[in-house]
């Protein structure tokens, strides 16, 4: 249902840098790259993550209580994007962990521009 999400960024080259980096490894690759807007996926067909530049030309600006969520295969997987985040510039926002007893495992971090993102596995 949800073809794609775009977020804020400052920076174009180094958002592009840090999330083609973090998504590799689940097979995400930058698909289409312009000016100002850049996405991020698996296929045109599959949802996409887009980065952009606001088209107003202002300050992007985090929303409070929005979130973008990243599904992994398996919570070994969830640790290693947590910790791969942290190491290209992300800060943590929540250790990976079980947060609802077997049922949802996830992990939280901001990226460089203070947008929030989730690592999750359910099951």
């Amino acid at each position: 249902m949800i073809g794609y999400t775009t977020i804020g960024v400052t920076d174009m080259e180094k958002a592009k840098a840090f999330y083609t980096e973090l998504l590799a490894d689940l097979g995400a690759s930058l698909l289409m790259d312009m000016d100002r807007i850049a996405f991020i996926g698996t296929g045109m067909d599959a949802p996409m993550l887009s980065i952009c530049i606001p088209y107003n030309e202002s300050d992007p600006q985090p929303g409070n209580g929005n979130m973008v969520a990243i599904t992994a295969p398996s919570k070994d997987k969830v640790d290693e994007l947590h910790a791969k985040a942290l190491s290209l510039g992300a800060s943590c926002e929540g250790e990976p962990g079980q947060r609802i007893p077997d049922m949802f495992y996830g992990a939280y971090v901001r990226d460089p521009d203070g947008n929030k993102l989730a690592f999750y596995v359910f099951g």
